[in-house]
């Protein structure tokens, strides 16, 4: 049986950042994690290029990301490069699909209730002229936010198009990982105790009293309780690995967490030994400031680590598409991103097999301990954060990007921002 003031169940940036801002002040906290390792989506390897399997990109000039980077004296790279589209072995940076964007904007602006952005779609846009204009908002809110078009918010999508900022996208230098080393290290010092590979099962509670009881029947106890797990896992069924039971139950929450969307997502990593995309003798074209490519194969999005010189081709395959072949082996998916290269590119597949130098696939939808991507708004996302952003009898606190209320939603502000808050809540 172990002691403390806080327990935190998941050490993703919300739970790191919840027991570094409350070590800070002085809080006796312990870290369950269920993983061998830290970081939960935040996931860099430690390799020459600092690959990330995770997140990967700091979207804006976020002010909880860069108050703690300026705190940990960790600076950022620009994430330059042009954005290029391939339809029919073309290339072309003015994509046709951009046509009526203008238009969209407007009617989204003039909404007046919210409607799922399928809908939308097919009631103002609905006519053939727009057919190429719903498959790339279709492919772009299955990709970027991971989401089912038929279940995303039009309100919560109008807010992130009007506040996108294109000029402002960085990487983290040396990756994701040296926030998070900063987050552990610097709350050991404070005292923080993380106990890895420890999966929490049951939560008993009482007003001021918590245990938690583990998959090997560990036992914690605490005053008060963070839950910062994944939406994906707070959503599981009871015959998954990482699920979770609360004793009383707290129902409302559970209705909460399924009101929320939480998208799928594969991402695969293929290093070659060339950079063939930027050979002219190869593409017919020059494409030397190839910052990302869209297409409308298997695995559609691809991105190069501009402005760094780099032979890592970055796949992504987000939304619906990527639910689809959740059951898929990562051999398979493997193929299927080669394949998808080889159209894109015109070049043969036994070429691209033989330039290739190493892989990584990650189906972050079938991982035990994420069961899927991010969160995006559904119609009735707003009513379900405030419920669960309420403090369960002062004992209970959720935590996670899913909590986030703003334009920054499913990434790691988002996550490090409810953290913060969370940690405040306790505090206060």
């Amino acid at each position: 049986m172990k002691n403390t003031d806080v327990i935190i169940i998941g050490a993703g940036a919300a739970g790191l950042m919840a027991a570094y801002a409350l070590s800070k002040a002085g809080k006796q906290v312990a870290i369950l994690e269920a993983r061998e390792r830290l970081g939960g989506r935040m996931y860099t390897l430690n390799d020459d290029l600092h690959t990330e399997l995770g997140a990967e990109f700091v979207h804006g000039d976020l002010p909880v990301t860069m108050q703690l980077l300026k705190e940990a004296n960790i600076d950022l790279i620009p994430a330059s490069g042009e954005m290029w589209h391939s339809r029919d072995g073309k290339f072309s940076k003015n994509a046709e699909q951009f046509e009526h964007w203008d238009l969209l904007m407007a009617k989204l602006n003039k909404l007046q209730k919210d409607i799922n952005i399928g809908d939308f779609l097919l009631q103002e846009f609905g006519d053939e002229k727009y057919t190429n204009l719903r498959a790339w908002v279709t492919r772009f809110v299955s990709g970027y936010d991971t989401a089912d078009p038929f279940n995303a918010s039009a309100f919560a999508l109008r807010r992130e198009w009007q506040s996108e900022d294109d000029d402002t996208q960085h990487r983290v230098k040396d990756g994701y990982g040296r926030m998070i080393n900063y987050l552990v290290n610097t709350s050991e010092q404070n005292g923080v105790r993380f106990y890895l590979t420890t999966i929490a099962k049951q939560i008993h509670w009482t007003h001021g009293q918590v245990e938690v009881i583990t998959s090997n029947k560990e036992s914690f106890k605490a005053k008060q309780l963070i839950i910062a797990l994944p939406l994906g896992v707070l959503k599981a069924d009871a015959s998954e690995t990482a699920a979770i039971t609360v004793s009383p139950s707290v129902s409302m929450c559970w209705q909460a967490i399924s009101r929320i969307g939480f998208g799928a997502v594969v991402k695969v990593l293929l290093q070659f030994k060339t950079a063939f995309w930027e050979d002219q003798s190869v593409t017919r074209v020059d494409l030397s400031d190839m910052g990302f490519i869209l297409s409308a194969e298997a695995i559609p999005t691809w991105w190069t680590q501009r402005p760094l010189s780099s032979t890592l081709l970055t796949g992504w395959l987000g939304g619906p598409p990527a639910a689809k072949k959740k059951d898929m082996s990562s051999g398979e998916l493997l193929k299927e991103a080669l394949q998808s290269l080889s159209n894109i590119f015109n070049i043969e597949l036994n070429k691209l097999k033989n330039n290739l130098v190493a892989s990584h696939v990650v189906n972050w939808t079938t991982d035990p301990f994420t069961l899927g991507s991010y969160a995006y708004d559904t119609l009735e996302s707003a009513e379900a954060r405030k419920v669960l952003n309420t403090p369960i009898d002062h004992t209970i606190y959720f935590a996670g990007e899913y909590l986030y209320d703003g334009p920054a939603m499913g990434t790691v502000e988002a996550a490090l921002t409810s953290g913060l808050e969370t940690a405040k809540k306790l505090i206060d």
